[in-house]
């Protein structure tokens, strides 16, 4: 049940809400402090899910304890009474992370609204954090080789950058883990990644798809549409198999890029865009280069960082561990226990070639889980895969 915590120095004015509290609701377990300091160590010693907080205060005003709530290690909702305030006060509350403000003597059905509302909205900013912990877990990168270490190092350094990164490697190396990794760790994570797979539109739509169209601009374009880069507005945006884009597109990246202006297809009207972009390839870049297949200014905008993703083959040490991941998430996708791979079993996987590289590697861990019985055995290895 909600724990809700009161602290204002009149006690008249606590007893008030106190009651208002429990009329809302009696199952409610509300703490009081009488002045700022006796606040700030409530909220430091016991977790709540509420503030109700006065701002005219002794020893310590409610705008000081707001402040101090910020290096809280968990999200409190802070809802400022104040019968000697201002727009001005109140406008400073909210930029210091007020929920809400609310004025004296206040309006019973505002305060119940705005309680309901604090509550439900920490409620969702819980819900949230699991949820982006669940991604961050379906992007982690699972190794322990030099090469892994390498690049980990690389994306801690990159990360909190806007530079552009350009991720090299084979099908199947984990290349979109690489550009997830960079924009977890980024100042742009509040807002999703936005993907997109230039070698699955077709040439013809690749431009619309990127920059948007107007209405009318081709047959069928019945209405006006954004593009991925001003839905990426404030982000970043992943394209991935950039090698596969067509050289009229890649001529209108480049300028995305140089001016980070965007004119959606049939229009006249720029667009200005804030995007941090990277790119991901499975081919050789100078080599297309070299072929005129690529645009050589292009590709040195992109890659002010060059990360390489090795092949699974070039990390062989990492293959135990990510045959024991994968086991224990498929187990649990699929709704079954645990199953036990025997050593011989793990060496025969080792010693394959992985032309399919990491996905591959999961693709038939799968199957070894759901075709082989309680124990997965060098037998099993020979039969199935």
């Amino acid at each position: 049940m909600a724990r809700i915590i009161i602290i204002e120095d009149e006690i008249s004015i606590r007893n008030v809400l106190k009651n208002i509290l429990i009329d809302e609701n009696k199952n409610y377990i509300i703490d009081e402090a009488s002045n700022g300091e006796e606040g700030v160590e409530k909220i430091f010693s016991t977790i709540y899910d509420l503030a109700l907080c006065d701002i005219k205060m002794p020893k310590l005003d409610g705008l000081e304890v707001l402040k101090k709530s910020k290096n809280l290690d968990y999200n409190l909702p802070f809802i400022m009474i104040s019968g000697h305030g201002d727009l001005d006060t109140a406008v400073e509350c909210i930029k210091n992370g007020a929920y809400d403000y609310i004025g004296k003597p206040p309006d019973l059905n505002r305060l119940l609204t705005t309680i309901r509302n604090g509550l439900n909205n920490k409620n969702l900013n819980q819900e949230n954090k699991i949820l982006k912990k669940k991604v961050s877990q379906k992007y982690q990168m699972i190794g322990e080789s030099k090469e892994l270490k390498k690049i980990e190092k690389i994306i801690d350094k990159v990360a909190s950058t806007n530079s552009r990164v350009l991720i090299t490697g084979e099908n199947g190396t984990g290349k979109e883990l690489v550009a997830h990794a960079i924009h977890e760790k980024s100042n742009r994570s509040r807002i999703p990644m936005v993907e997109v797979n230039c070698a699955a539109i077709p040439s013809e739509l690749i431009e619309s798809e990127l920059f948007g169209h107007e209405k009318g601009s081709f047959t069928s374009a019945n209405k006006q549409k954004k593009g991925k880069f001003e839905i990426a507005n404030g982000g970043t945006i992943f394209l991935d198999e950039i090698g596969d884009m067509s050289l009229s597109a890649q001529a209108k990246v480049l300028r995305a890029l140089q001016e980070s202006k965007i004119t959606r297809v049939g229009g006249e009207k720029e667009i200005e865009v804030n995007v941090r972009v990277l790119a991901a390839t499975n081919k050789n870049l100078e080599e297309e280069i070299r072929n005129d297949k690529f645009r050589e200014d292009l590709y040195h905008r992109l890659s002010v960082i060059k990360i390489h993703v090795p092949a699974l083959r070039e990390r062989k040490e990492d293959i135990p561990i990510l045959i024991e991941y994968f086991s224990t998430q498929i187990c649990e996708e699929q709704g079954i226990k645990n199953k036990h791979i025997e050593k011989e079993a793990i060496n025969l996987l080792i010693e394959k070639d992985w032309s399919g590289n990491i996905r591959q590697l999961r693709n038939i861990i799968e199957r070894l889980i759901i075709l082989s019985g309680k124990i997965i055995t060098a037998d099993d290895i020979k039969q199935y895969v």
